[in-house]
């Protein structure tokens, strides 16, 4: 399951996705808005995507998982849209056999997303300045940046 979506993610519903008895560990990470960056004060952030192109991302990304953890079971959701502090910006869910390889698993699905998905974060600062930040410094700025 790999969503792009402008509505409130439930982490249940990916867990529930990824769960099954073949797998003995199984791990939800959340990614949440935060109050601060780069030590500013933040009110929000802003998301926006190429969702097409993220799904797509979002499989390729699952399909090299699987070369080294074949058994991996993988639900993934990132948010679009203005997000307060405290509300879930990413999901990212991962079973497999055994615990060890849910880590290395989870924290390879995290690493690659931050790094490669077309979705583009703009700051939204207290004092009502703003920015767009890449994913990566090869990743050019995000939509309306100049």
């Amino acid at each position: 399951m790999f969503e792009i979506s402008p509505s409130q993610l439930d982490a249940q519903r990916y867990r529930d996705a990824v769960e099954h008895q073949s797998c003995g560990a199984l791990l939800v990470f959340e990614g949440i808005v935060r109050d601060n960056f780069d030590g500013r004060p933040v009110r929000g952030l802003e998301y926006q995507a190429y969702p097409e192109l993220a799904l797509k991302v979002m499989e390729q990304i699952t399909a090299e998982l699987h070369r080294t953890h074949p058994k991996a079971r993988v639900a993934m959701a990132h948010r679009t849209g203005t997000l307060s502090l405290g509300e879930v910006s990413m999901v990212i869910a991962v079973a497999t056999p055994h615990r060890a390889g849910c880590y290395d698993a989870s924290r390879f699905l995290i690493e690659a997303l931050k790094e490669r998905l077309p979705v583009w974060k703009k700051e939204l600062f207290a004092d009502g300045d703003s920015h767009w930040k890449p994913n990566d410094p090869e990743t050019p700025p995000g939509p309306g940046s100049a």
